[in-house]
């Protein structure tokens, strides 16, 4: 399993705008060979005015995060960012963070 996460610091005023972006895209995730599920996460204000947002991914594998970065779903996914009502808000930072897993534990059922 391959767990890749984008964090992004937003200044609080584009907070609301940064949320609208991500709740109003579509997505192909779930036609794409070794994509698991896919979360946003909203994290704490900080002192300074931002918030944190992370973006987390779960792959069956590295190859098939990768093979998703060189296909026309990620091309297109990208190139329409910022279209419609909601327009492409701006980010103090973003990071990505890639995790290949060694360890899993799960619920009992």
């Amino acid at each position: 399993m391959y767990i890749a996460m984008n964090r992004f610091i937003v200044q609080l005023e584009n907070a609301e705008g940064f949320e609208a972006m991500w709740l109003g895209r579509e997505s192909t995730l779930d036609q794409l060979p070794g994509f698991i599920e896919f979360h946003m996460l909203k994290g704490p204000e900080a002192d300074d005015g931002t918030r944190l947002y992370a973006s987390h991914t779960v792959w069956a594998s590295e190859e098939d995060l990768k093979n998703w970065t060189r296909s026309d779903h990620f091309r297109a996914a990208h190139a329409r960012r910022g279209e419609g009502d909601a327009p492409r808000v701006p980010v103090v930072t973003s990071k990505f963070e890639g995790f290949n897993a060694i360890q899993h534990i799960k619920a009992k059922a």
